[in-house]
């Protein structure tokens, strides 16, 4: 498989670009958002936007309300009711209003336009268009009325239905030039051929620091494409890929070599794939390449095994960014825990470490208690899930007497196919494991952030 070239997927079609534009001027018929033209919104939309904030700045939710009620009614639609409830329910401090939920609306051409007398009286720290159905020139129209007003920070378009050509331009073009718009979420959307060009080019400029794009069939050629501007990209930090079937040697080839060159992405959500060993190597293999960069790596229901530990073992010595790290519901077993015992020693900056439902027994447990009493860093690790017992649970309450730093650590109530006379034992166990990980956290020491939840 060749690797990604820079170059690779800049050349698009001039004649398409132009068209864009074109098609989000307005026209007889067509649009009738009273926003100025494309051309003007790139040269001047800031000191436009401003201004029309400014006059609309002292608005209450009731008279944006009243003002929608009335765009409405020119635009010759019904007011929806969700909307007007949540402006009626809802609190706005500064112009700021923490959501506007359209989930699952349906939104003709007309009913978007109509919103424009909301959005550029507005901000919203969220838009969620989630399954919501829309026309698409109407999809356009808001795309571009959300651009023009920066009305959001964060744009969720996850679960839409035929977003076409004309969509994913007006999109591209938000991600371009938004300077408020910092986190999208496109999932369950496929990414493919021409939206996967438009969102990467777009990307090369983007302010965007959080993108999700779960389950968007970017596996093969789309992720190739999104790699391409992510080599380059300086100012995303987050990016969420679980559930695109991510195979071991294609996909995860292109991610490695992402690494190598990017060192601005600080989380990796790659949960739910097919990565695999030599997916992992790959992936192991640029992150040794990184001096600054990824802090959260999850790789959680992988595929991956002990033998993957072996690559792993090589890099953690020299990862010194790493922070958490989520391997559960891979079958590492206990091979795979002590051939990354010594390593993770080492390390020393990994805070977080999740091994739920990773094939442990107690043997795994206390090659985990000897690097727990060898840490002064690591602060929450979770062993749900695993065969361990009595003997497991001993040894790691042991390292607890020499542990400072561990404030979390996740375990089942009652292991699985505990004998019942030492069920006693192991609740005495966990109850003084407990006991420990408060005292490390102290009365006054604010715990972390445990390992994010899985999509």
């Amino acid at each position: 498989m060749t690797r990604c070239s820079d170059n690779d997927w800049e050349s698009e079609d001039d004649a398409a670009e132009q068209a864009n534009k074109n098609q989000r001027k307005r026209r007889k018929g067509e649009k009738h958002v009273s926003f100025p033209p494309d051309g003007q919104i790139v040269s001047g939309f800031a000191e436009h936007r401003d201004n029309d904030r400014k006059g609309d700045s002292c608005l209450t939710l009731t008279e944006v309300m009243v003002a929608y009620e009335q765009s409405c009614s020119r635009h010759q639609v019904q007011p929806r009711e969700s909307i007007l409830q949540q402006l009626q329910q809802g609190v706005c401090v500064g112009g700021s209003v923490k959501c506007l939920d359209l989930k699952g609306e349906r939104l003709d051409q007309r009913s978007c336009e109509a919103l424009e007398a909301v959005l550029k009286s507005l901000h919203f720290d969220s838009i969620n268009l989630q399954a919501a159905r829309l026309e698409e020139n109407g999809a356009s129209s808001l795309l571009d009325m959300i651009l023009y007003y920066e009305s959001t920070s964060h744009l969720d378009i996850s679960d839409t239905v035929g977003m076409g050509t004309t969509c994913w331009r007006a999109l591209a073009h938000l991600i371009k030039q938004s300077v408020r718009l910092s986190r999208l979420d496109v999932c369950n959307v496929p990414v493919v051929d021409y939206s996967a060009q438009c969102l990467s080019k777009a990307l090369l400029t983007s302010r965007l620091t959080v993108l999700h794009l779960h389950n968007a069939r970017l596996s093969g050629m789309p992720l190739y494409t999104l790699v391409g501007a992510l080599k380059s990209n300086k100012g995303l930090q987050e990016l969420h890929l679980n559930n695109n079937l991510l195979n071991s040697y294609q996909d995860a080839l292109q991610l490695g070599d992402m690494l190598r060159y990017n060192t601005t992405l600080q989380t990796l959500q790659l949960s739910n794939n097919a990565i695999a060993d030599a997916g992992f190597e790959e992936l192991c293999d640029g992150l040794r390449r990184q001096t600054a960069g990824v802090k959260v790596l999850l790789l959680r229901n992988n595929h991956i095994t002990a033998c993957g530990m072996v690559h792993l073992a090589k890099a953690l010595p020299v990862l010194k960014v790493l922070q958490v790290l989520d391997l559960g519901e891979n079958l590492l077993g206990n091979d795979g825990i002590q051939q990354i015992r010594a390593p993770l020693m080492v390390n020393g900056s990994v805070l977080e470490l999740g091994l739920a439902q990773a094939n442990i027994t107690c043997e795994g447990a206390v090659a985990l208690a000897e690097f727990l009493a060898e840490s002064v860093q690591i602060e929450r690790l979770d062993l749900r899930q695993n065969e361990v017992k009595v003997g497991g649970l001993m040894a790691l309450c042991l390292a607890l007497k020499i542990n400072r730093s561990l404030v979390s650590l996740e375990l089942d109530h009652t292991p699985p196919q505990e004998q019942d006379e030492f069920v006693v034992e192991t609740q005495i166990l966990q109850s003084e494991i407990t006991q420990r990980c408060l005292s490390n956290a102290g009365p006054s020491q604010p715990s972390s952030e445990a390992l994010p939840a899985q999509a």
